[in-house]
């Protein structure tokens, strides 16, 4: 197999920031969201209008992205992959800049095996120099030079210019 170079984005690919939006709405609105209910739509559409500036607002807060969980075997099959291709992590984090040292810590404490030197915190992902960049949100694949593969979550269920993979399984199968 050629070594490829895999760009992977962080929330909603690794880590499940979904489940903060849901926890931190449940506690301020005693509310649920669920992931039906978010399916081909934005966060912000599924919520009552009064409500759309504080979950606007979350990303923002310190700890928004401290301990967020874990996207299911990404751990195990990033691991595998590192050790056959070169592998990055690609986040947008420019657009909260709270986040950086909580998403720096949380990388260091779930993916270990991946370097400070393969961790990319950008804006415009069109700048990856990849073979793949595995993303949730389509647009970031604009301007890009290699494959966009999206990985499947609600709010991009309607996405069909893009190949999917549908969790980490998958991806495992096609560069392992």
């Amino acid at each position: 197999m050629i070594k490829a170079r895999i760009a992977v984005d962080m929330d909603e690919v690794i880590a499940d920031s979904i489940a903060r939006f849901q926890e931190w709405y449940g506690l301020e609105y005693n509310l649920e969201i669920t992931r039906e209910q978010l399916r081909g739509k934005k966060l912000y559409d599924t919520i009552a209008p009064e409500h759309q500036p504080a979950l606007r607002e979350y990303p923002n807060r310190p700890g928004f992205f401290k301990d967020l969980p874990i996207i299911a075997d990404s751990q195990r099959v990033l691991r595998e992959i590192a050790q056959q291709h070169e592998l990055f992590i690609a986040t947008a984090a420019m657009e909260f800049p709270n986040s950086f040292v909580d998403k720096y810590n949380w990388l260091k404490q779930h993916f270990d095996f991946i370097s400070w030197r393969n961790i990319v915190f950008c804006g415009d992902k069109s700048i990856l120099n990849a073979d793949y960049l595995i993303d949730d949100n389509a647009f970031n694949f604009e301007g890009f030079r290699g494959e966009g593969l999206l990985f499947d979550a609600p709010h991009n269920a309607n996405e069909t210019r893009y190949r999917r993979v549908h969790n980490w399984e998958e991806v495992g199968a096609m560069f392992l």
